[in-house]
């Protein structure tokens, strides 16, 4: 019973961030998705619902095409991919088993970090989000490796937590919910985090993605409405995000992932470099004039 009222309650949320989605991109002129958009999501979102993660790969790939300014990663991050990742939580909820308290308090708690980080995000310096984005790439990329050469903590049986360890899961998705406005992908904290406590990551899984599903529109509304957006972009990303995750979920459920981590590896340690090379570069005095020399 639960659950169907959490389902129910993503269903709505969606179908309301999606109608402002629609509207708010009528307003601006914006409504012809951009196509490279529509391959954006439908890669990345087809590997999220596999497990690799989309807003690193992303990340890697609008700063090496140069599709928009640093100062737009985060929203475009966050509204783009929300729709494909609202689909994953329905499916995710709804097919594996997790303590409903567990999952409705994590869910909870990252949406109350959304609510709190995206008014921030909006309002930070542009050397601010590089910074931020920059060093979280470099983290997904060393996950990434980890994951390779099987250093990720392996997990235990349990479908919940009790005492202080379920305050612990609750509190850490509250900051995880807030670096999510950031462009800062939720999925392997919150299933490292679960894991280290002993819970099977299969899980983990729901609680993840459960997280992200209700964090993300949540905070778009706010982000679709602000200038730091590419909403042509955004539109693409979620149109070919949608069917991708339900391809990846009911018709290839597994592939070998191990030499696509490594390709990822690469291109975000690019991203991250150039980054923060580029935020590091807007912190120089500049150079003295020949009069004040």
């Amino acid at each position: 019973m639960i659950v169907t009222v959490l389902l129910s309650m993503l269903a709505l949320l969606a179908a309301y961030y999606a109608m402002r989605l629609v509207l708010t991109a009528r307003a601006r002129g914006a409504l012809r998705p951009k196509g490279e958009g529509v391959a954006i999501g439908a890669v990345a979102n087809f590997f999220d619902a596999l497990g690799i993660g989309s807003f690193a790969p992303t990340t890697a790939w609008l700063r090496f095409r140069k599709l928009v300014p640093d100062s737009f990663l985060p929203a475009v991050l966050n509204a783009g991919h929300c729709l494909p990742t609202v689909v994953q939580g329905l499916v995710f909820i709804h097919l594996v088993q997790v303590d409903p308290v567990l999952l409705i308090s994590c869910i909870a708690a990252a949406v109350v970090g959304a609510v709190i980080g995206a008014p921030i995000v909006l309002r930070l310096p542009v050397r601010a989000v590089q910074i931020v984005v920059g060093a979280a790439l470099l983290i997904a990329a060393a996950l990434y490796a980890m994951t390779n050469m099987n250093l990720m903590p392996a997990g235990g049986d349990a479908v919940s937590l009790q005492g202080n360890l379920f305050v612990i899961a609750v509190v850490a998705h509250l900051f995880m919910g807030a670096l999510m406005s950031f462009g800062i992908g939720l999925y392997a904290p919150s299933l490292i985090l679960l894991s280290l406590m002993g819970m099977n990551p299969t899980a983990a899984f729901p609680i993840m993605m459960g997280a992200c599903a209700f964090l993300m529109p949540v905070s778009s509304l706010r982000f679709i409405r602000s200038e730091r957006i590419d909403l042509r972009l955004v539109l693409g990303m979620a149109i070919g995000g949608i069917p991708a995750v339900l391809l990846a979920a009911f018709v290839i459920t597994s592939l070998p992932l191990t030499i696509l981590r490594w390709g990822v590896v690469v291109a975000v340690l690019y991203a991250a470099v150039t980054l923060l090379i580029t935020a590091l570069k807007k912190t120089r005095p500049p150079a003295p004039t020949a009069e004040e020399i």
